[in-house]
């Protein structure tokens, strides 16, 4: 990329600047030693393998990186910048809620929550354990990870306008991908670790998207810049107020949601997990990747863990998300702490649910309250005015909480 060779960089005096925090980078290094922080090997003794990334949502510079488990290997392979994974349900808030809240969609729209069928095809996702409930509030389902109101909202608002708005966020995705599995995780290339980093930085950064580097100047042995990385001012990409929105739901994947055993304590953390399913193992817990994403104002922090050849022997079960949210919680504990620690400028969604008589919001309250039930009742009647009204009404409410 910046026409030096391997030979040139070790024996010629280069000094090479990156984004990287000695202090995070160090941390991370040495939780990836401790194994109590991972998933039991494999019965064979396969190590479940792992990476994670943080990176600052400000400018995307990459602050800590591991790519693997083991021994080092010098210019190994590195599974958090290099490896494609199925991001599971990790990609929902791009493909489907983010694209709902801008065609009119409310944070408590209530959302079919059936087993159902759609297409030619009959595609009929279920939702973990088979468990259905009718209907469930919009930031329920993201942040308990529901596949059926995910698959139907999709179908609702068009699947063209979910691989739309996840190209957007930065995911590069296969022309086969346009269909309803996608929400899912259900894409061809899959996605690094990285790459989600990067894109949970739009939420993070107030609907602007930056650019992951790790590299910032590079200099020769006589003092000179060869290289000065001037990289693009973060991108809006969403408005403030579909980023704020987006993150008062995803406060909830760790208030109350799947999130709940990788928050860090007495911190607050916006995000989304996913788990794919491990096909041929004779395991119906059997998963292939288990994610947590999740973000601070300061931090994005990215994790993936499991094997690298998924089998019959070698796959996660879902129980160990447990285990899987060991590494989450202490690299994040570890952390925060030596960040800015810029509180969330939005409430948990939960929280502006179970308030909507509060004092605190007052007739605004009221009013958005109003709104949101007329759509609960009117989504799939088509009541496009009514779902565009309760959106202008999140607008003003988000505008009194802040930004």
């Amino acid at each position: 990329k910046y026409g030096l060779t391997e030979a040139d960089i070790m024996n010629h005096g280069y000094k090479i600047y990156t984004t990287l925090d000695q202090t995070q980078q160090s941390t991370m290094q040495s939780l990836f030693k401790n194994s109590a922080n991972f998933p039991a090997n494999a019965s064979d003794g396969t190590m479940v393998q792992a990476a994670s990334i943080a990176m600052d949502p400000s400018n995307g510079g990459v602050t800590a990186v591991m790519g693997g488990r083991g021994e080092h290997v010098f210019r190994g392979f590195n599974r958090a910048t290099q490896s494609l994974r199925s991001p599971g349900s990790t990609i929902k808030p791009f493909a489907v809620y983010t694209p709902a809240l801008q065609n009119g969609y409310y944070y408590d729209s209530e959302l079919q929550d059936k087993k159902q069928s759609y297409g030619t095809n009959h595609y009929s996702p279920s939702n973990y354990g088979d468990t259905y409930r009718g209907e469930v509030p919009m930031y329920q389902a993201l942040q308990n990870s529901y596949n059926a109101p995910a698959v139907w909202l999709l179908n609702k608002i068009g699947v063209q306008k979910g691989y739309d708005s996840v190209e957007r966020f930065g995911i590069n995705l296969d022309k086969t991908d346009n269909n309803l599995a996608m929400v899912l995780g259900g894409i061809k290339k899959g996605v690094s670790p990285e790459t989600m980093a990067q894109a949970f930085t739009t939420f993070a950064n107030g609907g602007k998207l930056t650019q992951a580097h790790f590299i910032t100047k590079i200099v020769d042995a006589s003092g000179k810049v060869i290289v000065d990385n001037d990289y693009d001012q973060p991108k809006r990409i969403i408005s403030k107020n579909v980023a704020n929105e987006m993150t008062s739901m995803m406060l909830g994947t760790f208030s109350h949601g799947t999130g709940v055993y990788a928050k860090p304590a007495n911190y607050q953390v916006a995000g989304k997990t996913g788990t794919t399913e491990a096909d041929g193992t004779g395991d119906s817990a059997g998963t292939t990747d288990m994610w947590v994403d999740g973000y601070t104002p300061d931090l994005v922090m990215v994790n993936w863990e499991g094997f690298d050849q998924t089998n019959k022997g070698n796959h996660l079960d879902v129980p160990q998300g447990y285990n899987v949210s060991q590494l989450y919680r202490a690299e994040m504990t570890s952390m925060l702490p030596n960040t800015k620690q810029t509180a969330f400028t939005v409430k948990d969604a939960n929280t502006l649910a179970a308030s909507e008589s509060s004092s605190e919001s007052g007739n605004v309250w009221d009013e958005v309250q109003q709104g949101a039930g007329k759509v609960g009742k009117s989504i799939g009647k088509g009541a496009d005015s009514l779902l565009q009204k309760a959106g202008d009404l999140w607008n003003q409410f988000t505008g009194i909480l802040g930004h």
